[in-house]
């Protein structure tokens, strides 16, 4: 297949396309020919894919998707088989204090590219060609579902959306519009929708880097209010599985909810990754006394958590990353990663 990645040098991008580029055949052949299209935000890394240049079989193009010309000229050039849609604004701190990105990104950069492949689909009808094997999958997040109680069961596919954050508003929004251009004109979309992902190479941003990282710099490690807000852990390789199941077996539609079945309190998460720091990189304390509380975000979701059945059930995709030992290969590659650019030895 020819495969249309958008958002491809990001944290799951990086991720998908490296496992996308490694799928071989029954007879052992490689499968993919693969298109990154990313704006290249200060969350990229296209360097990441240096490697994978010299098959043939990758190619990059800087493409902002709010610039809809060029997504239009890109995709009739590659013409592909299938569009991935991964790109998006994502971090919630940002959306909060600059909304503007979020709306720009990931509703009117969604609305581009539903209609650069409504164009593109359309023509494989008017080429003679057969359409039928065409999937737009549009990869989305369970915060557009709201928020849960300690005791409420998961989120299914069928729950009713309540954002509450400017990012899970613009993400509803770019889900809806999937589904709209799905019933309105045709286009095959698929929407999944999944939990907290980590792993290597997530932006310093995000939970796992930021503990770390102030942890090792001997600096307060922030937990927003009382810490016990809940969130479900999937590690990305497990993620990227998911969408190639719901591309390779997934029904035109349909969403399907992707979780890790690992529910922990931000706390309790924090507290796991300083006691492998401690570990990895004892000092006379433990990092877990340099955990401080802030003041809460405005409209933080109490708790995350999605039923996956339906996925399990109907593709047969499942969660295979231990929780116990992705965490701790997480943080290893974290230190490595924050060791190799700064001497980090033992607090004393």
């Amino acid at each position: 297949m020819k495969i249309l990645v958008t958002g491809g040098s990001g944290f799951i991008g990086r991720h998908l396309v490296r496992h996308l580029h490694q799928l071989k055949d029954s007879e052992g052949n490689e499968r993919h020919d693969i298109l990154n299209i990313d704006k290249l935000s200060y969350a990229s890394n296209e360097e990441a894919h240096d490697d994978l240049r010299i098959s043939g079989r990758y190619r990059f193009e800087q493409v902002d998707l709010c610039h809809a010309d060029h997504v239009l000229e890109v995709l009739s050039e590659f013409a592909p088989d299938a569009v991935l849609h991964l790109a998006a604004e994502s971090h919630v701190d940002r959306s909060i204090d600059g909304p503007a990105d979020f709306i720009q990104s990931n509703v009117i950069g969604t609305f581009n590219l539903l209609q650069a492949a409504r164009g593109h689909f359309q023509s494989l009808g008017q080429n003679s060609s057969t359409p039928d094997t065409f999937r737009f999958v549009h990869v989305s997040t369970d915060e557009v579902y709201g928020s849960l109680d300690f005791k409420a069961p998961g989120f299914t596919e069928n729950s009713p959306y309540d954002p509450h954050s400017p990012y899970s508003a613009s993400k509803a929004a770019s889900d809806h519009l999937a589904r709209a251009w799905c019933v309105t004109y045709g286009l095959p979309v698929i929407v999944t929708n999944c939990s907290n992902n980590y792993g290597p190479g997530q932006h310093m941003e995000k939970l796992i880097p930021t503990v770390i990282s102030r942890a090792l710099a001997g600096e307060p490690i922030p937990i927003y209010g009382d810490g016990k807000n809940v969130r479900d852990w999937l590690h990305v390789s497990d993620h990227v599985k998911a969408i190639c199941a719901v591309l390779e077996r997934g029904a035109v539609g349909e969403t399907y909810n992707i979780g890790g079945n690992c529910e922990l309190s931000n706390i309790d998460f924090a507290r796991q990754i300083c006691e492998i720091l401690d570990r990895v990189l004892p000092a006379e304390n433990s990092y877990v006394d340099q955990i401080v509380f802030l003041a809460d975000r405005p409209g933080h979701d109490l708790r995350y958590a999605v039923d996956t059945r339906k996925i399990q059930e109907a593709l047969g995709w499942k969660p295979e990353k231990d929780f116990q030992v992705g965490i701790e290969e997480t943080v290893n590659w974290f230190v490595e990663s924050i060791r190799q650019t700064q001497f980090v030895g033992p607090r004393v």
